[in-house]
Formats: C-alpha cells, sequence, structure tokens
C-alpha cells in the first residue's frame, strides 16, 4: 500500500489530449470506425463534422471517422461525475474528506500535482490515503501495470468490489460544497411597501423600506411572465452597472408577486416630470442635458448588445439636480409573447416601436434608437404624446408609407435632424447611441456658451 502511495511522486512524459467518446456510434462504412460510450480515442485530425480517430487502447493502425459532437476532451467529460474534484490540491481534498460530513470509505479522484496526465484517488479511513492512477501509454488507467482499465469510471468500479486490492472501501463520493445561494434574492419579509407610485406593463411600482434605507420596489405578476426567460434577464440585470442606468439592489422571486428592487429617485419618471410644475421651466439647454444622460446608458447597453425594448420618457427616472437614468432595461423580454398584439388594448407601445419591430418583431439595440428619437420628441415638447389623435394601427400604416412627426414649435434644426435620423427606415442608416451621445454634448455646449 505503501508503494502505491508513493507512486503518486513520481513524474510522468506528457501525453497528447484524449477524447472519450460520449455516445455509441456504429460504423456505416470503411471509412468509419465503431465506438462505445466510454472508450478512449485519439483524435488524429477534425475533418469539420466528423474527427479521424483512433481508439488508444487497441490497435492504434486502425483508424475512422466518428461524428465530432459523439466525442469530448476527456477532461471535460469528467466533469459531470460526482466523485470529480478537478484540479484541487492534495491538502484540500484532505480537508474535504476529512469534514463531518465524509465518512469512512468517501473518496474522490482528482488531477495529479506531479503530472499534467496522471490522478490520484484520494480516500479517507482514519486518516487519508492517495494513490497515483496512471494514464497509459494506449490511454488506459491503472495503479498496476497488470490491471488496465478503458476509463476511470470502470478503474473505480473495479475498486470498488475489490475494494481489498487497495485497503480500504469505496463507499461513496466526497461530499461537494453547496452551490453558493443568489446575493440578490431577499426574503419577502425584509421589504416594506410604503406608497404605490404607479403602475405599469409590468405591475405595480411602489415606494418602500429595505435595510432602513429608501427603494423603489417594482411587482411583477408571474402569469405575465415567460417563465423560462425570468432567470435568464434577471441575471443579466444583475452584471448591468452604469452611472446612467436604474440600479437593482435586490430581488424576491419566491412567492408572488416577484419584487425586483432599484434605487429611488426622488422625481418620479420624466413624462410626469416633464408634465408637472418643474418641467415647465426647462429650456433646451435641459433637454439636452437630460437627452445626453439617456444616450450616455443606452450607448452601454448597446456596447453589452442589450436592447431595451421600451425606451420612453416613463421609463425615464429623475432625480435630485436633473440626474437621469433609465429604468425597466430588459424587463418587456419577461411578458409572453402572446401579449404583443396590434390592437386598442395593446400592451406593445406602438407609437415608440420601429417599423421592423411593429411588423416582424425584430427587435435591436437600431430599434431603441428610433424609440430614442420619439424619446427626444417627448422632452422638447415637454411630455407631449406622439402621433397625437392617431391610433396605434393609423401610425403604423403612416409610418410605413414614410410619415414622420412634424418638427415641434420651439424645437432647434440641429435636434430635428437627430430624430430623423433616429427615424430612418433602415437600420444600418441609424446613428449609434455613442454618436448620439457625442452630438448631444457638442450641441449642449453650444447652447451653454450661447446662454
Amino acid at each position: 500500500m505503501e508503494h502505491l502511495s508513493r507512486r503518486e511522486d513520481v513524474p510522468s512524459a506528457p501525453l497528447p489530449s484524449l477524447f472519450v467518446a460520449l455516445y455509441d456510434f456504429e460504423a456505416r462504412s470503411v471509412a468509419e470506425l465503431t465506438v462505445a460510450k466510454g472508450e478512449t480515442l485519439r483524435v488524429l485530425q477534425d475533418e469539420g463534422d466528423y474527427v479521424l480517430a483512433s481508439k488508444v487502447v487497441e490497435d492504434a493502425q486502425r483508424k475512422g471517422l466518428v461524428p465530432s459532437t459523439y466525442v469530448a476532451q476527456l477532461e471535460e467529460s469528467l466533469t459531470n461525475q460526482q466523485w470529480y474534484f478537478g484540479d484541487i490540491s492534495r491538502t484540500n481534498a484532505e480537508k474535504l474528506l476529512l469534514s463531518p460530513e465524509n465518512a469512512t470509505g468517501s473518496f474522490l479522484i482528482r488531477k495529479s500535482q506531479n503530472s499534467q496526465n496522471d490522478y490520484t484517488i484520494s480516500v479517507r479511513s482514519n486518516t487519508v490515503h492517495h494513490f497515483r492512477i496512471f494514464l497509459g501509454s494506449n490511454g488506459s488507467f491503472f495503479l498496476h501495470k497488470d490491471q488496465t482499465f478503458p476509463t476511470l469510471d470502470k478503474l473505480l468500479q473495479f475498486y470498488k468490489t475489490n475494494y481489498k486490492l487497495l485497503g480500504f472501501p469505496l463507499t461513496k463520493p466526497c461530499a461537494k460544497a453547496a452551490p453558493e445561494t443568489d446575493e440578490w434574492e431577499t426574503p419577502r419579509e425584509e421589504f416594506t411597501l410604503l406608497k404605490k407610485l404607479g403602475e405599469g406593463h409590468f405591475g405595480e411600482v411602489w415606494e418602500g423600506m429595505w435595510k432602513d434605507k429608501r427603494v423603489a420596489i417594482k411587482t411583477l405578476k408571474t402569469d405575465d411572465m415567460k417563465q423560462e426567460d425570468f432567470a435568464k434577464e434577471i441575471q443579466a440585470m444583475k452584471s448591468i452597472k452604469h452611472p446612467k442606468l436604474m440600479q437593482l439592489y435586490a430581488i424576491c422571486s419566491i412567492g408572488e408577486p416577484v419584487y425586483i428592487v432599484v434605487e429611488l429617485m426622488t422625481k418620479g419618471n420624466l413624462l410626469d416630470y416633464l408634465q408637472g410644475a418643474e418641467g415647465k421651466t426647462l429650456t433646451m439647454m435641459h433637454f439636452l442635458y437630460i437627452a445626453s444622460q439617456v444616450a450616455d446608458g443606452m450607448a452601454y447597453l448597446e456596447e453589452l448588445k442589450f436592447a431595451h425594448r421600451d425606451l420612453a420618457a416613463r421609463n425615464i427616472l429623475v432625480g435630485e439636480q436633473l440626474v437621469c437614468k433609465v429604468a425597466d432595461f430588459g424587463l418587456t423580454r419577461l411578458i409572453r409573447d402572446d401579449m404583443y398584439q396590434l390592437n386598442v388594448a395593446t400592451r406593445i407601445p406602438i407609437k415608440w416601436t420601429a417599423p421592423e419591430v411593429s411588423n416582424f418583431q425584430r427587435y435591436s439595440i437600431k430599434s431603441d434608437v428610433w424609440s430614442f428619437g420619439i424619446l427626444l420628441y417627448e422632452i422638447v415638447t415637454k411630455g407631449k404624446a406622439p402621433y397625437e389623435g392617431m391610433t396605434n394601427k393609423d401610425v403604423v400604416e403612416k409610418v410605413n408609407n414614410g410619415y414622420r412627426l412634424p418638427c415641434p414649435n420651439g424645437c432647434s434644426k440641429d435636434v430635428y435632424a437627430i430624430m430623423l435620423r433616429c427615424w430612418n427606415i433602415s437600420e444600418e442608416n441609424r446613428p449609434t447611441f455613442i454618436d448620439l451621445k457625442n452630438e448631444l454634448d457638442v450641441l449642449y455646449s453650444e447652447h451653454y456658451y450661447q446662454s
């Protein structure tokens, strides 16, 4: 037994990467190679949909084609095995096996620290014992050369039955640490709803308290969600951080309604702000400052190739000193497809929507650029509804026929020119958000020095 333990420290010569068959494959011609699931292969050449391979435990002269989707590198094929712990050290293996949840006979297989090709099986008894698993030149695995195995799993099965050859039983794989809990997921009882701020496409918005901090809490109705997309979209929201985008604080997805908790902006949404008392005092310089901030946040989403899908004044939030942040990015994708209808009770914001979305439901960051042009119209008109007096159906037909909103009263030609560029029927010819940001900053500077 000591002989096996010492041999873990013996280095071995490097071998080329080996592959394993993921499925059985029966050769259909002399050019192909029959393989059984779990067999170790040496891939000689990549032929696209096929690989030229040979079996390493048999005569290497026998070569043939195997579908490339039927093979994986040996290391990749091990990652789903409960007993495989990869590249952990001998010391960490001992710590894991000696932890209270592991009893005598618990074991794991790991990469050898002293050889890039070999493995080690570590087994708990009153202490931890380590045995080197050698990878032979023919792709077989062994503790002793007189007993070889085509896969690590077959080696394990043999020594589970013939454990006296090791001197220790192999009862069950070492317990793996439980996955980390989601740091964003927060118990519902931590939140207090104080005052309803509004209601939108996704549910209600409340002012609330969380950890002695005022926050905004969006409540989502789960019966309106695409359940399969929820986790993906929330995950995307967690990773997005920018000064001009609303910051996600926490979520509560257990039970109903779902809570999405974000920072609270004291002045509310931009549409209400523009139509209110403070909006009446705004000038073109203020409008450009607001629009530049929105373009800044959208340029970040553009860089991530992340479409907002509902860019409008109602989804821009305003704080002190006219600080503006884009909200609700990504949430539109949580609503079921059957809720996007072109009728009077539509849930899709047709009057802000690009033609390729209205006609073909084809969203992109360029459709957000179109919506940004409508947002600009809302800003310079201090919250006037676009296409006033027209139905959604009329808007779709007229826009498809080339109609564009007229230049608002008091709007500069430069700003209206930006709107028209955003409303180019060709998606490719619409400006990028970074270009819009830069252009708006230039116009802001010009107005600043003229004032």
